[in-house]
């Protein structure tokens, strides 16, 4: 535990010594708390801003290779730990240490943003309760990440800022820690200080606002089978008449669906990692490795589509041709130079709006990172409406139904004619999840849908969630490890999450190993 409470404080008041409100321009400073600081707004803005800045420099590293390798969809062409189901405590993508120092800057804001109000004339109540509802949703978000990847993890809510606080913290159980992430949610909501967008177009995307939080709890609610909540929340965002809130882009485009992801902040987008070349900081220009990652010829490329993935594109452009009797690249969407180019990840890589050839130009190489999108809310919603009565109650299902044509008629598919309201509530769901795994390539939502699906229980018994959303789905996509191998892992749904690395239990005598790594 000690290692991972230095890695968390060596970044515990990233930013601390800028006023500047904008974390594009910034990098963390490495430097711990004193008795002086938290004496303005600016400092508690600081801190907030160093939790987006280690939640977006958790990308490349974890958050991608966590939402997506496991699952197969996309695959590393160097080898992974992750997609050989070959993980072990030893493992360094199996670090929870990035989501802690999220925590832990959530943390420090929640303890003493109040400290700052009382010490500066200017940081009014309505500030500190929105910098509240953001730290809420960090904390929340990053304990979200925790319960997926770990299950059962250390709960702590108060800040590591002396010695004082005992490195001893035991596990507590993935119910425990679900109830306090809805509960950090339900407070920001309660709170009534959420913005719903800020001055800027990038804070608006790129900070937690109440779209963001409702977002976040939409997922939050599925992945806890409260599928009546599920529906609620997203429809907070989808039926709402504000005009900031986020909007479903229809238009059956590939210029219009591509420009989700370049230039990004589009009015679909609900919460975004934030880069952009034109920004320079302390160090040089915000930029990524994600065009690198994701091209193939490039010598540091590392991420491919699957073949499964690539025949599921095929496919679509093969009933795009069909449908529309001309080949024009522009009705692809989300296939050829959308979702996808000769096997590579192309809404990473695509340069200027409007060409099919052009990869995003060398030193300007910023796509932003989307956690949530409304066409993502829009299919969670139609998930929790078939889950809630298991395909039972046909006006559910027609609405589901009515949510996957609108994500197949968006990309110039015609209407799923395999369903209806009649259908069971297997292949409904297979429709949905047909489409999640399409519209969210790339963004480190499969193996999340795929654990997600797995563990929901069917009274009925006609179900068996466990092989036929987790096991089978990563058995036809995933090809970097046998069948057999990943049929006999994932038969153990404690193989589901990562182990906890060596250092740590070696370091908290209260941690204890996921049994299947024992």
């Amino acid at each position: 535990m000690k290692k991972y409470i230095y890695i968390i404080m060596c970044g515990v008041m990233s930013l601390m010594m800028t006023s500047c409100n904008d974390y594009l321009e910034v990098y963390p400073e490495n430097v711990e708390p004193t008795d002086k600081y938290w004496q303005t707004k600016e400092e508690v803005e600081a801190t907030l801003f160093a939790g987006y800045y280690n939640l977006r420099d958790a990308v490349e590293t974890y958050l991608i290779p966590w939402g997506e390798l496991r699952a197969g969809c996309i695959y590393s062409r160097k080898g992974n730990v992750l997609q050989q189901f070959q993980i072990k405590p030893t493992s360094s993508v199996a670090t929870w240490a990035p989501m802690y120092k999220i925590i832990n800057n959530a943390n420090l804001v929640l303890a003493n943003a109040v400290k700052a109000f009382n010490n500066d004339d200017t940081y009014e109540q309505g500030a500190l309760n929105s910098h509240y509802c953001e730290a809420y949703f960090l904390r929340a978000l990053a304990y979200y990440y925790i319960v997926r990847n770990w299950k059962n993890a250390p709960l702590i809510t108060q800040p590591f800022e002396t010695d004082e606080f005992s490195y001893n913290v035991p596990l507590s159980t993935d119910k425990q820690l679900m109830a306090q992430i809805r509960e950090d949610l339900t407070t920001a909501i309660k709170l009534g200080a959420a913005k719903t967008s800020f001055d800027t177009t990038w804070e608006t995307k790129g900070r937690a606002t109440l779209w963001a939080i409702y977002a976040l709890m939409t997922d939050v609610c599925l992945w806890d089978s409260d599928f009546d909540g599920a529906i609620s929340y997203a429809n907070a965002i989808l039926n709402s008449k504000d005009k900031s809130a986020p909007k479903f882009l229809s238009t059956p485009s590939r210029t219009s669906w591509f420009a989700i992801f370049n230039p990004g902040n589009s009015n679909e987008s609900i919460f975004e990692l934030q880069w952009s070349y034109e920004k320079r900081s302390n160090d040089g220009y915000q930029t990524n490795s994600l065009p690198s990652l994701f091209q193939d010829g490039n010598e540091n490329y590392t991420y491919l589509y699957s073949n499964a993935m690539m025949e599921r594109f095929e496919s679509e452009i093969r009933d795009i041709q069909m449908e529309m009797l001309e080949e024009n690249p522009d009705l692809y969407v989300r296939t050829q130079y959308g979702g996808y180019y000769n096997k590579q990840c192309w809404k990473y890589i695509g340069g200027v709006q409007g060409t099919t050839t052009n990869r995003i130009t060398e030193g300007k190489e910023d796509p932003n990172f989307i956690i949530y999108r409304v066409a993502d809310v829009m299919l969670m919603k139609a998930e929790a409406l078939v889950m809630r009565s298991m395909g039972t109650n046909t006006e559910d299902n027609q609405a589901a139904i009515d949510i996957v044509n609108q994500i197949r008629i968006r990309t110039n598919l015609m209407e799923n004619t395999e369903i209806s309201e009649t259908s069971d509530a297997k292949t409904l769901l297979d429709a949905i999840l047909y489409e999640r795994i399409m519209e969210f390539a790339g963004e480190g939502k499969a193996w999340y849908d795929f654990l997600r699906l797995g563990h929901y229980q069917d009274p009925s018994g006609n179900i068996n969630f466990k092989k036929e959303f987790l096991i089978d789905n990563v058995m036809e996509f995933n090809t970097q490890a046998s069948s057999a191998w990943i049929n006999s892992v994932l038969s153990d749904e404690n193989a589901w999450y990562l182990p906890i690395l060596d250092s740590e239990i070696k370091a908290n005598e209260l941690l204890t190993q996921n049994p299947y790594y024992m």
